[in-house]
């Protein structure tokens, strides 16, 4: 018997890509989204939004681009590991990502082209620019000031650019100290792990989402109460004990998660 066929499932429910259809939409993650929609559809600008590893950021990331797909008037741009070696690397990449060619090679005509591109989509076109660039803490001074730079491109009315960055929270003290950078913040969300309830209601709904009777139940409630106790509602963490206790169930024949299985896989994760 398969995996799939031993839970009941159709798909793996705890997998940790960010699919958004697995997305489970916390207080503290449906805040951040609505918010950062908002933001995008008034053009405010600068959008931060932290979080610890774990947390869920870039799976919120892949929802909220779900949210604007169909949106003709909004052109995403996304950066998921902004490893950049220097400045000009940079620029070249974000001119190749806004299909930009220009004729010379040198920082400045990139700069310049990268204005003229948000210019024609942002006022002659008339639309919505969004650069969302993931991993952020990733990101030395001197490729925020480029940030910054771009950020000044604006109508008397609205920013050209509405750029949102999501990091770890190392970030935070960093820009602090860039005042002019900090400064142009719009909104600054902070994603707070979930609670008990949350937890329980995340491992419910992933395993619905893969096809679960919902008259059956994997996971007793004593089970959930020592996953939370070890995650503390981190959801990768909380994936990863899941499925590691699933993975348990079908490899001794057994039917459902108690308390105990779940502390003898912890005790193997800490060994």
């Amino acid at each position: 018997m398969s995996y799939y066929e031993a839970l009941g499932l159709t798909r793996e429910p705890f997998s940790t890509s960010p699919d958004p259809a697995f997305f489970y939409h916390s207080s503290a993650h449906s805040t951040a989204i609505q918010r950062l929609e908002i933001a995008i559809r008034l053009k405010r600008g600068l959008s931060v939004i932290l979080g610890d590893v774990g947390i869920g950021k870039t799976t919120m990331s892949r929802a909220l681009l779900q949210i604007f797909a169909n949106d003709e008037d909004y052109v995403f741009h996304i950066v998921l590991d902004p490893s950049y070696t220097s400045e000009f690397q940079f620029l070249t990449s974000l001119a190749k990502m806004f299909g930009i060619k220009p004729d010379t090679r040198s920082t400045l005509d990139y700069r310049e082209e990268i204005q003229k591109y948000l210019f024609r989509k942002g006022v002659d076109e008339k639309k919505t620019v969004v650069l969302l660039i993931d991993e952020c803490q990733k990101l030395s001074t001197p490729f925020l000031e480029i940030l910054r730079t771009l950020l000044n491109y604006e109508t008397n009315e609205y920013k050209l650019l509405q750029l949102v960055m999501v990091s770890q929270m190392e970030l935070l003290p960093r820009i602090k100290k860039i005042k002019n950078f900090y400064d142009r913040i719009s909104l600054k969300y902070i994603i707070n792990p979930l609670d008990m309830e949350e937890t329980k209601e995340m491992i419910e709904f992933r395993l619905a989402e893969a096809g679960l009777d919902p008259s059956r139940k994997i996971f007793t409630d004593e089970a959930i109460g020592r996953i939370f106790d070890y995650t503390q509602g981190y959801p990768r963490k909380t994936s990863i004990i899941c499925h590691n206790a699933l993975e348990a169930l079908v490899m001794h024949d057994k039917s459902i998660v108690d308390s105990a299985l779940v502390s003898r896989i912890i005790d193997r994760e800490i060994i």
